[in-house]
C-alpha cells in the first residue's frame, strides 16, 4: 500500500521550540511523520510531485503542534459536584462520558493529554480505544486513582462512611498499602502513578520515607510517578523521593525553588480550576469564599512562579479539565493565558509548555511537541497569531483543523450538544432548624438557624482555599 503524503502550504509556522514564527512556510509529512519544515529535509526521503500530495491550504493561519495537557482528567465527566464524580455517576456511564469528552479535547488542539488521576481504570480503557481506532481523542497517558491518606486530599468522606469504589481517591495509610495499591495499578495498565499530598499546602500527608518508598516501587516496575503538592515541605520531599514531576507547588519558599530548580524536575502548575472560580463567580455559583481564597491562593502563586522562573525550572502547561468549572474541550489553552500572567512568560515561552516541554511528562520526547523532521504528525491548523495573542487559542472556532498521526480528524457533528449530569440533587429536608418558637411565637424573640448549605459546607473548596491562604502567609 501506498504510504499518505501530507503538505500543509503558506501557512505561519510555530514549531513548538521557542523559536520565531516561520512566515508562509510548507509542512510535509509522510504517514504519521514529519518529513520537511521549510526547506529542512530527511536526507534520502524523495518527495513526490504535487500531484501525489494531499494539499492543505494554511495560507492566513498559523500552524503548530498539538497542544499537550498535561494535567487533564479523562474520566471524571465534568462534574458539577465531587458526589457526582465519586458516587451518582457509574462507571458505565463513566466510560461513555469519557469517551465522547475525548473528542471534544481533540477538537480543541489538544492532540495529547497525561491523565493524572483516573476513575477505576477508564483512562486505561479510553487510552485503548483512542490507540486502536474505536474512538477519536488524544493521545492519552493514563494513571488510575490517587493514592492519599487519611490527611491528603481525596479522602473527603467520613471514615464511618468510607472511600466509595467510584471516588477518584484511593486511602492508603501504610507502606504496604502504598505498595500493593501500585502494584495493582500497574497490572492494570496504568502509565504513571499520582499521590495526592494535603490538599492546599497546609500539611505535609505522606511522610518523607512514604515517599521514597512509592517512589522506587514505582519506578522498579518501569512508571513514573508525580504527586499534587502545593506547600514547601510536600515538595521538597518529593524532589528528594525522586518524583518525576511535581503539580501546583503554590506557596514554595525560596529554597525549595532554588531545590527544584537544580533537580530539573518540571513542575506543573495548573491554575485554571483556581482562576475560573475566582474570576466568574457570578457564572460558576461561588460565593465570597471562593472569590476571596482563589484570589489569595492565586496571589501567592504569582509570587511563587515568577521566583520559579529566574531560578530556571522547567514549567509544564497542565489544565485540571475534568470539572464543570473547567469542562472538556473549553478553557485548555486558557492556561497557557494563565501562565503568562503568573509566571511572566511571553506568549511563545508560554506555548513551548504545552509543546516541546509537555513531551517529556508524556514520555514521548524527540517524539512529540515540535514540528521538525522524524517528529509525529500532530498539527494544528489556527485563526489568528498565538505568539503575538494567546488569547486566540481559547476560542476553540479558532482551531480550524486537527492533524493527528498525519490524517485530517474529521469531528461527530453537534459535538457540543452532547453531555450529562446526574439528576440527582442532594437530599435536604430544611435550610432552617425548625424549632417551637418559629412556629407559635413568630419573629418576635425568636432565633432563626439557617443551616449551612453545601456550597459553604466546612469541607468546601472555598473555606479550604481561604484557610490554606491564611495559614501560608505564615511559613
Amino acid at each position: 500500500m501506498t504510504e499518505h503524503w501530507l503538505r500543509i502550504e503558506g501557512g505561519a509556522v510555530i514549531d513548538g521550540s521557542g523559536s520565531a514564527p516561520m512566515a508562509s512556510t510548507d509542512v510535509i509529512v509522510k504517514g504519521n511523520r514529519i518529513v520537511a519544515v521549510g526547506e529542512h529535509r530527511l536526507s534520502g526521503v524523495a518527495i513526490p510531485p504535487p500531484e501525489g500530495l494531499e494539499t492543505v491550504d494554511a495560507s492566513g493561519l498559523t500552524v503548530m503542534p498539538g497542544l499537550i495537557d498535561s494535567h487533564c482528567h479523562m474520566s471524571y465527566g465534568a462534574g458539577q459536584t465531587q458526589e457526582e464524580i465519586d458516587m451518582y455517576t457509574s462507571h458505565e456511564l463513566k466510560t461513555l462520558l469519557a469517551a465522547l469528552n475525548a473528542e471534544k479535547v481533540l477538537r480543541a488542539g489538544v492532540t495529547s493529554v497525561s491523565s493524572p488521576g483516573g476513575s477505576y481504570f477508564i483512562d486505561v480503557g479510553v487510552r485503548e480505544g483512542v490507540k486502536r481506532g474505536w474512538i477519536q481523542g488524544p493521545r492519552i497517558k493514563a494513571s488510575g486513582r490517587y493514592l492519599t491518606t487519611s490527611n491528603g486530599l481525596t479522602d473527603w468522606y467520613p471514615t464511618s462512611v468510607g472511600v466509595p469504589d467510584g471516588s477518584i481517591g484511593m486511602l492508603t495509610n501504610t507502606v504496604d498499602e502504598m505498595k500493593d495499591e501500585i502494584r495493582r495499578q500497574v497490572k492494570s495498565g496504568v502509565d504513571l502513578i499520582k499521590l495526592s499530598d494535603s490538599a492546599y499546602g497546609q500539611l505535609q500527608a505522606f511522610t518523607d520515607d512514604e515517599l521514597k518508598h512509592v517512589s522506587e516501587m514505582s519506578h522498579n516496575l518501569g512508571r513514573p510517578c508525580t504527586i499534587h503538592a502545593r506547600g514547601s515541605s510536600e515538595v521538597s520531599a518529593s524532589i528528594d523521593a525522586g518524583f518525576d514531576w511535581i503539580m501546583h507547588g503554590n506557596i514554595m519558599n525560596d529554597e525549595v525553588i532554588e531545590k527544584l530548580a537544580s533537580s530539573g524536575i518540571p513542575l506543573v502548575p495548573t491554575l485554571l480550576l483556581l482562576a475560573n472560580r475566582a474570576d466568574w463567580p457570578e457564572l460558576t455559583g461561588g460565593s465570597a469564599h471562593v472569590v476571596d481564597g482563589a484570589r489569595r491562593m492565586l496571589e501567592k502563586s504569582a509570587t511563587t512562579y515568577h521566583k520559579a522562573v529566574e531560578a530556571g525550572v522547567t514549567f509544564v502547561m497542565g489544565s485540571d479539565t475534568g470539572f464543570s468549572v473547567t469542562p472538556y474541550g473549553e478553557w485548555h489553552a486558557r492556561e497557557l493565558e494563565l501562565m503568562a500572567t503568573y509566571c511572566g512568560f511571553s506568549p511563545l515561552e508560554a506555548i513551548t509548555t504545552a509543546t516541546r516541554n509537555g513531551a517529556r511528562i508524556m514520555g514521548l520526547a524527540g517524539e512529540i511537541g515540535e514540528l521538525s523532521p522524524g517528529y509525529l504528525a500532530d498539527i494544528i491548523l489556527v485563526k489568528g497569531d498565538p505568539s503575538t495573542n494567546l488569547g486566540v487559542l481559547i476560542n476553540k472556532r479558532n482551531v480550524v483543523k486537527v492533524i493527528k498521526d498525519g490524517k485530517v480528524v474529521e469531528f461527530s457533528p453537534g459535538l457540543d450538544e452532547r453531555s450529562f449530569h446526574v439528576d440527582r440533587l442532594p437530599i435536604v429536608y430544611s435550610t432552617t432548624e425548625l424549632t417551637y418558637e418559629m412556629v407559635y411565637e413568630g419573629s418576635e424573640g425568636a432565633s432563626y438557624r439557617t443551616l449551612p448549605q453545601s456550597a459553604d459546607d466546612g469541607r468546601d473548596l472555598a473555606r479550604d482555599l481561604t484557610w490554606a491562604a491564611s495559614e501560608s502567609a505564615h511559613h
